[in-house]
């Protein structure tokens, strides 16, 4: 990652592509964030298996980040302070709900403490069941 002038970042060679865009301090820190929240979710359970490996990698380049930034992502998730970041905006709320749907199934298995962590999501980000079900139907579509 290089910086730039007037708060954007460009991020340069990972995993022998080369990112040549920039995207701005802000969209760079809220795109760690989504990374940083989903390994959260992978390593609920214990362990992150290959499918959650792959499914990490891809969202990681989703998000336009590169192989150090997942890096990054993944020594925080093994963390003794890895939590997940809740948004405050309500479409990217919807987004991370969907993301972590999407992680719990990655591997086949809910397992429960991946459960309870999506539970404790939800409720302190104040959603209800009725828009948890929206997203749910929205997210196995």
């Amino acid at each position: 990652m290089t910086a730039l002038c007037d708060g954007f970042v460009q991020l340069g060679k990972a995993g022998g592509k080369s990112y040549d865009f920039a995207m701005s301090e802000n969209q760079f820190n809220d795109r760690m964030r989504k990374l940083r929240n989903l390994v959260v979710m992978a390593m609920a359970d214990g362990s992150i298996g290959e499918r959650e490996v792959a499914f990490v990698a891809e969202r990681c380049h989703e998000l336009g980040l590169g192989e150090s930034e997942l890096n990054h992502a993944i020594r925080f998730g093994l963390g003794d302070d890895a939590a997940l970041e809740l948004p405050t905006d309500p479409g990217e709320r919807d987004e991370l709900m969907i993301d972590l749907v999407r992680m719990m199934a990655a591997d086949g298995v809910l397992d429960e403490s991946e459960k309870r962590l999506f539970a404790l999501a939800a409720a302190k980000m104040e959603m209800s069941s009725e828009q948890l079900n929206q997203l749910l139907d929205k997210t196995l579509e």
